[in-house]
């Protein structure tokens, strides 16, 4: 886990195993193959995405597989920022984002207490772009306004298996880009029992 703070709130980043990558990229396909699991998946109204389809994964499968390694990198995430346990942690909702040519996020933020994003499936020369910042198909976390020594903004381009865990309240957008192909990734919201966010607080 590489844990940053560009502009004062900490940012973690983490690899994700290849199996678990794996798993939900197949859950997902297989979803798709099923109208009637589509439309019982779709989570699109509740979000804010300009993008093609977000879908729901069943409490099954997250408990399955996914939760365990979601709780154990948010309680690292939060021990190696705050020094401090947490033993009473919930997940709110995962969702999986499938972006295409020319859709976006728009600048958002999360509910719940701790956030993430983790990357499933990357289009070939995603960052195409005319400039040389290369931002088409990145993500952007956004703090305050830019001033000494503060830059406001930190930019991640996402590769399949990177994981990002952040506090819900960091606004951060996903851009479009310009390239054939899927840009699918997961998002989530867990919750910590309030004694413990106090602590954390102090």
């Amino acid at each position: 886990m590489k844990i940053q703070s560009p502009f004062g709130p900490k940012i973690a980043i983490i690899k994700i195993p290849k199996k678990i990558v794996m798993k939900i990229n197949n859950e997902v396909d297989n979803i798709l193959k099923d109208k009637s699991k589509i439309k019982k998946s779709d989570y699109s109204k509740k979000l804010v995405g300009e993008v093609k389809q977000e879908l729901e994964l069943s409490k099954n499968f997250v408990n399955k597989y996914l939760i365990k390694f979601l709780k154990i990198n948010v309680k690292n995430f939060i021990k190696q920022s705050s020094k401090k346990n947490i033993k009473d942690i919930q997940l709110k909702n995962l969702w999986v984002v499938r972006q295409f040519k020319n859709e976006y996020n728009p600048i958002h933020y999360h509910s719940g207490s701790i956030s993430g994003v983790g990357y499933l499936k990357m289009p070939k020369n995603l960052n195409k772009g005319k400039k040389k910042s290369k931002t088409n198909g990145t993500i952007d976390f956004i703090h305050g306004s830019r001033s000494l020594l503060n830059k406001s903004i930190f930019n991640h381009k996402p590769r399949v298996g990177d994981m990002i865990i952040f506090p819900n309240y960091l606004m951060h957008t996903a851009y479009p880009f310009n390239v054939d192909g899927e840009r699918r990734s997961f998002s989530f919201n867990l919750e910590i029992d309030k004694k413990t966010l106090e602590k954390i607080n102090e």
